[in-house]
């Protein structure tokens, strides 16, 4: 007589996901100060300099913002997030070379050049089955290992990696096309219509994602 086979575990009936909902709005207003410093006051200080006081008058204005946003940030004894930093550090970085080479279309190649890489990071990572949407979503989403496991989710977060990795392409022809037009329409494109197609492109993402996880009957989202 053999040994009858051990049970397979089930897998639950039903679980849930917790998304924290304080953590997820104070990500919402740091990111949008952070693009209102580092994107789109630039872009226009950029843009309207170009019809007065000319290209280096602009690229030094942007270089003198960069000051003054760090400078009130400590002046009011805020913390000031190492991603403030680093945005403005490299804001300085490209802004610089702009200044030494005199010429904006340097100033404006680097986020070109930055949503090129990102689009390809996401949907290589989309590709290969290893969706770097996954461990991003996990900095506002308590996931369960089960969640993890299960085909229907990583299908979603392979399908918001495309989603994103589309619309860094739709960027970078977007601005590449802009700047064909003229330095000044590129640096308006670069400030505005990049900077919509980015957040309409986290609208999409979110609810893409929300939609899926919603038709999946053993789970169910709440908040934190």
């Amino acid at each position: 007589m053999t040994d009858a086979p051990s049970a397979i575990p089930a897998a639950p009936e039903s679980g849930r996901l917790v998304i924290d909902r304080a953590l997820v709005c104070s990500s919402v207003r740091r990111g949008a100060r952070l693009i209102t410093e580092t994107v789109l006051v630039p872009s226009l200080l950029l843009y309207v300099s170009i019809f007065t006081i000319g290209q280096v008058g602009g690229l030094i204005a942007v270089l003198v913002w960069c000051a003054l946003t760090l400078a009130i940030r400590w002046r009011q004894g805020h913390h000031v997030p190492r991603t403030l930093l680093l945005a403005v550090a490299m804001l300085v970085g490209r802004t610089s070379i702009a200044l030494a080479l005199s010429s904006v279309y340097v100033f404006l190649l680097q986020p070109i050049a930055g949503s090129a890489l990102m689009a390809t990071i996401f949907l290589v990572s989309a590709a290969v089955g290893r969706p770097i949407t996954l461990h991003l979503a996990r900095d506002f989403i308590t996931l369960p290992q089960f969640f993890l496991d299960d085909r229907r989710a990583r299908r979603m977060f392979t399908q918001v990696c495309v989603i994103w990795g589309v619309s860094r392409l739709i960027d970078v022809a977007m601005s590449v096309g802009a700047l064909h037009l003229g330095m000044s329409t590129g640096v308006l494109s670069r400030g505005l219509l990049s900077t919509s197609l980015t957040v309409l492109s986290v609208v999409i993402c979110t609810a893409w994602g929300w939609s899926r996880i919603a038709r999946m009957p053993n789970f169910s989202i709440a908040t934190a």
